[in-house]
């Protein structure tokens, strides 16, 4: 990725970590667009950024501002790392504004295991996590669904999965949204995704997904009081996180829909910058199918989740002997940061009711959010920020200010800063794997190709990325954890 040619594009500072590019900076250009970063990140933003965030402040009933986060990198037809909000009845839904792994998130399982019981069986333990959850482009699923019983996945997503005995009945109190999207009818999917859906539930995937044994470091806990509320009781505690989506399911969805809206766009007198950027007014009929669609593949994306948090109970269940909830092995938060929701939010003027779409961004509702409820609504919304495998994530949580300036959102990760194809000329997998095991991290892959595309120096700095949020006000630090094991595809 190149860094991006500020002089392009006229960026005026607002303050230490916003950067706003006028309206008069591209033709047609209905709003500003924002960009929250460090100087540091804001000078070495690939160039794809700022085109293609201006391309997105040009779309039809956009609201305030088209905002990228500071881990922002070129994506398809706008920027992964990204949100803009939309006039209901003048506004536009656009999946390349959401990505092709729609309601892609993360996931935290925390446990009362201690590093010191874990470190001496890491190998064992990311062995039977990696028996247990199929991995790579082509891993199956061990579950077989009948058609009627997919049907009923995309409608009710995790409370599906517990009524299948796939997790504990109080699990989706831990999920956004309760793990269930209102407004999915499986008859707006097509066929095809549903055959792409059928076998993958369970199944991680690949590229930069994986499923992580992480540990809270030592002074790594940077708000103790809201760390217990959430489950983090201690320094060493023992935690493990999950990246994954809807797969292919999702994807095909999201490709039915492009090719859908790039014809219906000439109907609606919408032209956009990019095709990529294919759209249709949110209150149109193609509108409406793909909001349908999307909320299908949301709660798949969410399902696939508890499904595979209930393989790594099992997976610990073998390891220790030991039944998982006696582990303490209950869900933090699940949070999603592909999708687009209808939220109220200011806008400006007055508050709302909007489309908010996030690519690569995550909610940071505040304390006290009518969206919110127990312990969430007390401290705010989690928002898991997923780091390389080499570096680390973090665990932070929304404000009041977020409410105020970004729509809810915030950073969703460290942001890319290379293609795959350069970081497998720069790395070698295996030489990778067992640097890491050296360090300290024990990683298992479906590839060592793919091992070297997600090597850390792919990535930006996760605690700039973080911090930058942090002292921006948007969303605030809760603790850092750190990898000790780690399963990719």
């Amino acid at each position: 990725m190149e860094h991006a040619n500020i002089k392009s594009y006229k960026a005026e500072k607002v303050n230490d970590f916003v950067w706003e590019i006028p309206k008069t900076e591209k033709n047609g250009m209905n709003v500003p667009a924002r960009i929250y970063a460090s100087e540091k990140l804001f000078k070495e933003m690939d160039s794809g950024v700022f085109e293609q965030i201006t391309n997105v402040a040009c779309m039809p009933g956009i609201k305030r501002y088209a905002l990228a986060f500071p881990d922002a990198h070129w994506g398809y037809g706008s920027c992964v790392g990204g949100t803009a909000a939309f006039d209901l009845r003048e506004g536009v839904i656009s999946p390349g504004m959401i990505g092709f792994d729609i309601c892609c998130g993360m996931r935290i399982i925390k446990t009362n295991l201690h590093e010191k019981d874990v470190r001496p069986k890491i190998k064992e333990i990311v062995n039977a996590l990696y028996r247990n959850v199929p991995v790579g482009v082509g891993g199956k699923s061990r579950f077989k669904l009948t058609r009627s019983e997919f049907q009923d996945l995309m409608t009710n997503g995790v409370k599906w999965c517990e009524e299948k005995g796939y997790g504990w009945g109080k699990d989706h109190l831990a999920v956004e949204e309760h793990g269930k999207i209102s407004g999915a009818d499986h008859s707006k999917v097509s066929q095809k995704a549903v055959e792409r859906g059928l076998n993958q539930l369970g199944t991680l995937g690949s590229g930069n997904h994986y499923l992580e044994v992480q540990v809270v470091p030592k002074g790594g806990i940077a708000d103790e009081k809201t760390a217990k509320a959430l489950g983090i009781v201690e320094e060493c505690q023992v935690v493990i996180m999950l990246h994954c989506g809807s797969r292919g399911f999702g994807h095909q969805v999201a490709t039915d829909y492009l090719e859908v809206f790039e014809k219906a766009m000439p109907k609606y007198g919408i032209k956009v910058n990019d095709r990529q950027l294919a759209c249709a007014p949110y209150e149109s009929a193609e509108g409406r199918d793909y909001y349908a669609a999307m909320a299908c593949a949301a709660n798949n994306a969410f399902s696939n989740r508890q499904v595979i948090a209930h393989q790594i109970r099992e997976s610990f269940r073998e390891v220790f002997k030991t039944d998982p909830e006696k582990l303490g092995m209950e869900i933090i938060y699940d949070v999603c940061h592909n999708i687009a929701k209808i939220e109220k939010h200011f806008t400006g003027e007055k508050t709302e009711k909007v489309i908010v779409h996030r690519k690569g961004a995550t909610r940071s509702f505040e304390p006290g959010h009518e969206e919110l409820w127990g312990v969430y609504s007390k401290v705010g919304q989690p928002v898991i920020v997923g780091g390389s495998m080499e570096t680390g994530s973090y665990l932070c949580v929304g404000t009041k200010k977020a409410m105020q300036e970004t729509f809810g959102s915030t950073m969703h990760g460290s942001g890319r800063t290379m293609s795959r194809q350069k970081a497998k000329k720069m790395v070698k997998g295996e030489t990778l794997q067992k640097e890491m095991e050296k360090r300290g991290i024990f990683v298992k892959a479906a590839s060592y190709a793919g091992l070297a595309e997600e090597a850390g120096l792919a990535y930006k700095d996760i605690s700039e990325v973080v911090n930058t949020m942090h002292n921006a006000g948007i969303s605030l630090k809760v603790t850092a954890l750190k990898p000790i094991g780690n399963i990719k595809g």
